[in-house]
């Protein structure tokens, strides 16, 4: 996988540049309003049909012609192709440390691990992370922006957008596999197209939780933020953006009951008739 690297001197030096910029920079507070919520809730139905028709049914294929255990190993491979991206990322941040963790990681794994495989970096003390862009762009200071909902990539927010075309243009091995090569049929997209396959048929066992929310478009845009501010932490977000995000005044809380109760009574009058 060492080959898929383009790191030019150029790159580099933009790097170590962008890296002087951390100082004095802090993390924006989440924001926990949504302005374009009716144009997002149009592309999100829009990708829940998508979804329905032919995502979900291609994950569920994925699913019973692949053994839990096979699962697992592809998801190890590509999460391995994709360590550059996090250990990129880490440099930008000024987590010198952690960006060296995580090259001993991809080596590691890359090798006695079989090309990413199998995980013997993980019993070596070195377990997996990941950061992306969108987290060294909050790590700079720049704040998030409106939550956005984009045609087949879904959840983001108008910084995370950055992460796309940056992360995988600079940092993805498996993007500049796709640049550098021109097969019949796009095959060298079908890597790309693979992992997204893994990670949905990754998603199905915690569909019960969407089943069961009020409004599916609130419960993914608020898990969304949740998981991201996680990332943008490190996993160790401070109590206080987790109570921004959360909402903890008398009103966020009632507000809350009544939307529940309302979709409650909504289901049982569905079930009477």
């Amino acid at each position: 996988m060492l080959q898929f690297i383009d790191f030019t001197p150029l790159r580099r030096g933009v790097l170590v540049a962008l890296v002087l910029l951390l100082a004095g920079c802090t993390i924006a507070k989440p924001r926990t309003d949504d302005p374009w919520e009716k144009f997002n809730r149009k592309l999100y139905r829009f990708n829940d049909k998508v979804d329905r028709a032919v995502i979900r049914p291609t994950a569920v294929a994925y699913r019973k012609v692949t053994s839990p255990n096979a699962r697992r190993v592809l998801s190890n491979f590509f999460h391995n192709v994709r360590m550059p991206i996090t250990i990129a990322n880490d440099a930008l941040q000024g987590e010198i440390k952690d960006a060296l963790k995580g090259t001993g990681r991809f080596v590691i794994n890359s090798t006695v691990g079989f090309l990413g495989f199998f995980d013997p970096a993980s019993k070596m003390h070195l377990p997996p992370r990941e950061t992306d862009f969108a987290a060294t762009l909050a790590k700079w200071g720049v704040a998030e922006g409106p939550y956005l909902v984009l045609p087949l990539i879904g959840s983001t927010t108008v910084r995370d957008v950055w992460r796309m075309p940056v992360d995988g243009r600079l940092f993805d091995p498996m993007g500049y596999y796709a640049r550098t090569h021109d097969y019949e049929l796009g095959r060298q997209h079908w890597p790309s197209m693979m992992f997204l396959v893994t990670i949905r048929a990754s998603a199905i066992d915690a569909e019960n939780l969407v089943e069961g929310a009020f409004d599916p478009y609130v419960f993914y845009r608020d898990a969304y933020r949740q998981r991201r501010l996680y990332t943008i932490y490190d996993g160790n977000p401070p109590f206080e953006a987790i109570q921004q995000l959360q909402g903890v005044d008398e009103e966020d809380i009632d507000a809350l009951l009544e939307e529940q109760d309302a979709w409650d009574k909504k289901q049982e009058d569905g079930k009477q008739h």
